[in-house]
């Protein structure tokens, strides 16, 4: 009988989709990345999430971010995101953390139940935990490195993150894993120079979002691209079609 993942199943067959069904990921940030990853995992047929971001939708995410539209915006994140999935498949179990993931609540999160974890977060900070905790629980894990401040989707990488080179997040990524003995992580980076933001631009940004760090450009076309990109390691690791 056909169903919505048919024109899936001609690719991974039976026992992948099975596979792919019974797998829970968890996604640490919904935003430009993470967004498109739950978008192309819930179209695949992976039927079990973990949710995580604490910020809402906002006006300057609807050129990039799947999730926003002028009627999301003041949303929270996974609240929208999760409202989608389940357009997409009635089925599938969806669950929320409103918060961000800081070492302080790591041990909040139930790693112990994730098959594949998709750190698309944007601290280098949670980013370390995320990968010292699927190492401590042995949860497989891909990180997205930079794609801020980027315009050549054609540009990005799989690779282990002690091959990347061009992107500053990962050559921090490298200093600080190769300090805490982490010998590989899987990451999708890309090897464009990023491009110098337009400073007047940039500081209205800072200011109307209200963050104290510095906001980078971004399009439409390239955080989508990594986030797609990221899903399908994520698909074809469970159903043993890549490497792992």
């Amino acid at each position: 009988m056909l169903n919505q993942f048919s024109r899936t199943q001609l690719l991974l067959g039976e026992e992948g989709m099975a596979q792919l069904a019974k797998s829970k990921v968890a996604v640490f940030g919904i935003g430009g990345v993470g967004g498109y990853v739950c978008e192309a995992l819930v179209r695949s047929g992976i039927s079990h999430f973990d949710l995580i971001d604490h910020d809402k939708v906002s006006l300057t995410n609807i050129n990039r971010q799947i999730i926003a539209t002028r009627k999301t915006v003041g949303k929270y994140k996974v609240d929208v995101m999760k409202e989608r999935m389940l357009e997409i498949n009635p089925d599938v179990e969806v669950m929320t953390h409103n918060c961000f993931f800081l070492p302080e609540n790591a041990d909040e999160f139930p790693f112990d139940e994730y098959d594949y974890v998709v750190d698309a977060v944007d601290t280098v900070t949670a980013k370390i935990e995320l990968v010292m905790k699927c190492r401590e629980k042995n949860v497989p894990i891909i990180s997205s490195m930079g794609a801020g401040n980027k315009l050549d989707a054609s540009a990005f990488r799989v690779a282990d993150i002690y091959k990347t080179n061009m992107c500053p997040l990962a050559k921090v990524m490298r200093r600080e894993l190769k300090k805490r003995g982490i010998k590989k992580l899987k990451v999708v980076y890309s090897e464009e120079k990023p491009i110098r933001p337009d400073e007047d631009m940039a500081i209205l940004c800072k200011e109307e979002c209200e963050k104290r760090r510095d906001i980078p450009g971004s399009v439409a076309f390239v955080p989508s691209v990594a986030g797609l990109i990221l899903a399908g390691e994520v698909v074809k690791d469970l159903t043993g079609n890549g490497c792992k």
